[in-house]
């Protein structure tokens, strides 16, 4: 479902990815960047702004499943238990969380394309909650598509490939063998929905460029493409009315 502009300025960009796929240091350059050339952006920040009860969610990974609170860094690394829990009963809670969630998405949308900026950036997407689900399965991808219907799609929606290896080294969070799995189910849902930019894992100034010419094409007044190597479209990108 594209995304509806109320004006002719605002565009709309997503990034997903992994923990520790590098998406905050890259919104961050992206911002300075397009700040200096006057452009107004805004950053709305998933977890913060959108994600319903996620005070339930912190305490039950904590309380029920024994894992830490908080981020981890490399000099203090955590062990997180909610995400990488995989069971039916959490797949069913999971499904009914991120019901409530694609609606706050799609009430967050709207308020972005009301806001006059040039450029909404959201720091994660319903696609990080979605490649938490069993993607490979016939539900999960039905239920995918369904969530699909109700929440917009921003104009560009990035998704930052990054080693596993490397992405835990950053940010250890969760085991290893977790953000392999974890990996492969955002790489298996861009291949059930489609339009989306997957930016492969690349030194960090190249990967900013690549971001920087793909944004620039969907701003008004600039007619730059995206054709910076180390990009790849999968599916057809949303057209936006």
């Amino acid at each position: 479902m594209p995304a509806t502009r109320s004006n002719d300025r605002t565009s709309l960009v997503s990034f997903s990815g992994v923990d520790g796929a590098g998406k905050s240091t890259q919104i961050e350059a992206l911002c300075s960047r397009l700040r200096q050339d006057g452009v107004d952006v805004r950053v709305i920040r998933f977890w913060d702004d959108i994600a319903q009860l996620t005070q339930f969610r912190e305490s039950a990974g904590h309380t029920i499943f024994k894992g830490d609170k908080g981020v981890g860094t490399p000099s203090a690394p955590i062990n997180r238990r909610d995400k990488n829990v995989r069971s039916w009963p959490m797949s069913a809670l999971r499904g009914f969380l991120y019901l409530v969630d694609a609606v706050a998405t799609r009430s967050a949308v709207k308020h972005a394309l009301r806001s006059g900026a040039d450029l909404v950036i959201f720091d994660r997407y319903m696609y990080d909650e979605l490649a938490n689900l069993p993607v490979s399965s016939p539900w999960g991808q039905s239920y995918i598509r369904l969530i699909m219907k109700l929440v917009p799609r921003p104009n560009i929606s990035f998704l930052l490939d990054a080693s596993p290896e490397k992405a835990r080294a950053r940010k250890p969070e969760y085991p290893l063998e977790f953000l392999r799995i974890n990996r492969k189910s955002y790489m298996d849902m861009v291949d059930v929905i489609g339009g989306i930019t997957v930016i492969d894992a690349l030194p960090l100034a190249a990967v900013t460029e690549a971001i920087v010419s793909c944004i620039l094409s969907e701003l008004p007044l600039h007619g730059h493409t995206c054709e910076s190597k180390g990009v790849r479209l999968s599916g057809e990108s949303p057209t936006t009315g």
